[in-house]
């Protein structure tokens, strides 16, 4: 079985020689541009090791993994047209470098194209894999509008948060798992608990980011610490504060909430309030918890006919990591 690097540069070397259209090229070129950006290509990359894991050479499953990149790629253009972002991975956006109509339209025959491939698996499976996928699909825009409502809200509970980053980041790390262990073999058990895998897991990263964001070292973390306190985020951190602060501690953090001047200031004191509230303590023990429940999932994997030691060293690698 491959690890997760060798899987990386095949699926680099196929998706790079992928030739996605070429007239209009106002539709194309910005296909080849964002897939040009790079990234780590993880989503795509555990199709594939999924497959393996289950039993198959994951060049079985390149053509679904195509698809799940395209589908992110898809989502990235659109989302950086909604947020106005100027770049990506430190280049200019889709949008930057054409327009936004150009990028609107272009990422719509990306999803088509994300389609076409995610279809290119055997008949007895095709139905179900198409399922996965465009519940992923659905469930990814419906985070994304959660996520731009809690903007204007400051009710928003640890359920809507947990259902908010499961729906925009989890389910697609989820379903890219469980179309892989499919085409792998796996059996209906044993693909239900990869996508359960990547669930979890991905629900563990991303309140490990709320911390990073918070509290990581800015030259490791690659961009701005504190930008989800500057801008009042809804993070599992801020919530736990907003329910559990109370008297003096209360009155000082919305203070803070409230503050738009000194906003070095307001990131350290509200840090701080974090700490003594103890909302970091109860955010680290809430990931640890979804980490448990993703290797809970792989343990089943295995029961169900997975080798599953790569699987289990990307999970230890992304529960580790310090940016």
């Amino acid at each position: 079985m491959r690890d997760l690097k060798s899987l990386q540069e095949l699926f680099i070397e196929a998706i790079e020689g992928r030739n996605f259209g070429e007239n209009p090229a106002n539709l194309y070129e910005p296909f080849h541009y964002i897939l040009s950006l790079g990234g780590k290509r993880l989503r795509p990359v555990l199709t594939l090791l999924a497959c393996e894991a289950f039993g198959a050479k994951a060049e079985k499953a390149l053509e679904p993994a195509i698809g799940i990149e395209l589908f992110h790629n898809f989502s990235l253009i659109h989302d950086d047209i909604m947020d106005d972002a100027p770049l990506r991975r430190g280049r200019q956006t889709v949008h930057e470098r054409w327009d936004s109509n150009i990028g609107i339209l272009s990422g719509d025959a990306m999803l088509v194209k994300a389609y076409q491939s995610i279809g290119q698996v055997e008949d007895n499976i095709l139905r179900e894999v198409n399922d996965v996928f465009s519940k992923a699909a659905l469930e990814i825009c419906e985070g994304q509008q959660w996520d731009m409502d809690f903007e204007t809200r400051m009710d928003v509970t640890e359920d809507e948060y947990i259902r908010m980053i499961q729906y925009k980041t989890s389910v697609l790390l989820g379903a890219a798992l469980q179309i892989g262990a499919r085409v792998g073999g796996a059996d209906d058990v044993g693909a239900v608990q990869a996508y359960n895998f990547g669930l979890n897991l991905g629900t563990a990263f991303q309140i490990k980011d709320d911390l990073l964001d918070a509290f990581g070292d800015p030259l490791k973390f690659g961009k701005q610490v504190g930008g989800d306190i500057r801008s009042n985020k809804k993070t599992i951190l801020l919530i736990h504060a907003l329910q559990h602060a109370k008297g003096e501690e209360r009155d000082e953090l919305q203070m803070w909430l409230d503050e738009e001047t000194r906003i070095d200031q307001k990131v350290e004191a509200v840090k701080k309030l974090f700490n003594e509230i103890g909302s970091v303590r109860y955010a680290e023990q809430r990931m640890e918890a979804y980490y448990r429940m993703a290797l809970n999932a792989l343990e089943e994997c295995e029961a169900h006919g997975a080798n599953i030691s790569e699987m289990k060293a990307f999970a230890e690698y992304l529960y580790t990591r310090d940016h």
